[in-house]
């Protein structure tokens, strides 16, 4: 059987895309006869069945200051996970930049065990709105993307990229020892499903939500990363329109004062493909990302999205079933104007847009992907290993 180390920084039960995703391709793993160790910031919440969790006790300080989730291990519990390296034959890192991350890849580089990274994330693009801290954090990501990523990345035995633009930024800064692989990431398309407009007017009753008054959705983390600025604005420039947000994080959608806003808190995935179905279009301002998979939840139920052009270039083919925002040449607001003038093809675009995720977003294709990657790993390929940066 084969025994792999999966490394994120949070469990599901943080309710990020980047371990939701993980623990989907975790258990599927598990389900094929994939022996998996699973260390992540603790409790192991949301670890799928067969999946054995190493929890890590962990210093969050700088995501409750900031909503950016960066967990620093106990260096006890990093010890020990040095020790699990060498009990496994690949390991499976979710991003490269962590501190636990880090410390694993370098372990295992000496230890001579292979390594795959998945990475969901590039670096932050630029934009005249963002603050001071947001373009520190850019300058930052510049200088490591051609230190560290060039370590970690460029030396591991495989590296993935669910979004086809990270892959390319990536691939213009250093050489990789194996050409790096677009893969997107999976969905579960039953769980998130289109309805058609009898169920939408019977979830929005059940919501509370209105019938004639359209309902912009938000999922995901409430921080300047997200667009969340954007959105408060947004919410100002359309009173006539219901602004919902699902999630949670350090900036408050209450504290704006606008009664068109509505916080919904977080929710678990069945709650939440229940307001994708029922919103009328989902808003993602957020010029940061890989490919987001609220994205592709919202597609796949149905409801139309806005997303930045750099965004959707993660995904080849999706701007068809998209409303893409182009900030140097069209305002947001005026997208959002021209998408909501006219509703004539709505019930054609979600129709098109659930198709698209259908086909397009399967988790059986994702999983015998990485399936075949790790197959691969048994026998090592020759050549030096980097084992630091």
């Amino acid at each position: 059987m084969m025994r792999v180390l999966l490394i994120t920084h949070y469990y599901p039960g943080h309710r990020s895309g980047v371990e939701l995703t993980a623990g989907h391709l975790a258990g599927r793993l598990a389900s094929r006869g994939v022996e998996l160790l699973w260390a992540a910031t603790g409790p192991p919440d949301g670890v799928p069945a067969g999946v054995t969790p190493l929890p890590m006790r962990a210093w969050n300080g700088i995501e409750r200051a900031t909503g950016f989730a960066y967990p620093v291990w106990h260096p006890t519990d990093l010890r020990q996970l040095a020790r699990a390296v060498h009990t496994v034959d690949s390991v499976h890192l979710h991003e490269h930049l962590y501190p636990g991350n880090l410390s694993v890849r370098r372990e295992a580089g000496r230890a001579g065990v292979p390594v795959v990274i998945t990475q969901h994330t590039s670096q932050i693009w630029w934009s005249p709105g963002l603050s001071a801290g947001m373009r520190a954090m850019r300058a930052g990501l510049a200088v490591t993307n051609r230190t560290v990523a060039r370590w970690a990345l460029g030396g591991a035995d495989r590296v993935v990229f669910i979004s086809a633009k990270a892959r390319d930024y990536y691939a213009k800064l250093f050489d990789f020892r194996r050409p790096p692989e677009y893969v997107p990431n999976g969905l579960d398309t039953a769980l998130f499903r289109s309805a058609d407009e009898s169920e939408r007017r019977g979830l929005r009753r059940e919501l509370g939500w209105p019938d004639d008054r359209p309902v912009m959705l938000f999922v995901g983390r409430m921080i300047e990363k997200k667009g969340l600025p954007a959105l408060r604005d947004l919410a100002g420039r359309f009173p006539q329109y219901n602004w919902a947000f699902a999630g949670w994080g350090p900036l408050d959608p209450r504290s704006w004062g606008h009664s068109n806003v509505h916080y919904l808190g977080p929710a678990d995935q069945m709650t939440l493909a229940r307001y994708y179905r029922a919103a009328d279009l989902f808003v993602l301002p957020s010029l940061t990302e890989g490919f987001p998979l609220v994205v592709q939840e919202s597609l796949a139920c149905g409801t139309p999205a806005v997303l930045s052009a750099d965004i959707a270039a993660g995904a080849p083919g999706v701007e068809q079933v998209l409303h893409v925002w182009r900030p140097e040449t069209e305002p947001l607001a005026g997208l959002i104007r021209r998408v909501m003038a006219d509703p004539t093809n709505w019930p054609t675009r979600r129709q098109a847009a659930a198709d698209y995720a259908r086909r397009t977003w399967d988790w059986d294709v994702c999983t015998d992907h990485y399936l075949r990657l790790f197959e691969g790993l048994l026998t090592p390929a020759a050549g030096p290993r980097a084992t630091g940066p």
